[in-house]
């Protein structure tokens, strides 16, 4: 890849995680390798086990507990999060093309991971890897960072009326 962005999707809306696997899809067509650190998820989604399927060019990874937002944060937590931060430096110093550090700004907004830690990441990224990050909270810092910023509005949603997530579409 001749020139890779720094992507944030954001927003209190569904889809962040969906629109950066669809990045992955394409870079995967493409011929490129593709790392996914999840923060705060289990490896159960779906996106994940398919990614996992369909190419051995794609290294998935998942770091701690799976959260619902606004749930409570523990040591392992912050534990988790700062070895995936840890993970993340290693996939971009190994030049996967595409790194999707997946909630990362929610394990941000959670107190368990510094904004400056995140700002750190962006900057060290080499010229030729395309980072994404995702999840609600982004702070101006780093939207103002960030070459694209996609934001993800909850206009109307089923969990208001009492619907879980369901396996094969929300999760």
């Amino acid at each position: 890849m001749k020139k890779g962005y720094l992507s944030v999707n954001t927003g209190d809306g569904k889809g962040k995680t969906t629109a950066a696997v669809g990045q992955a899809l394409r870079a995967l067509g493409a011929g490129y390798s593709v790392y996914v650190g999840q923060f705060l998820k289990s490896d159960r989604s779906g996106e994940i086990r398919i990614l996992r399927e369909i190419s051995s060019k794609v290294l998935t990874e998942t770091y701690g507990i799976e959260r619902n937002v606004g749930s409570p944060m523990t040591e392992r937590d912050r534990e988790a999060a700062k070895e995936g931060l840890t993970r993340l430096k290693k996939a971009i110093d190994d030049g996967y093309d595409l790194v999707i550090a997946d909630e990362i700004l929610v394990a941000m907004s959670s107190g368990l991971l510094e904004e400056s830690e995140l700002l750190d990441l962006m900057k060290s990224k080499p010229e030729s890897v395309e980072l994404v990050m995702t999840g609600r909270g982004a702070t101006q810092a780093i939207i103002d960072r960030a070459d694209v910023v996609t934001e993800m509005v909850d206009i109307k949603h089923h969990y208001r009326l009492g619907v879980q997530a369901r396996e094969g579409i929300e999760r």
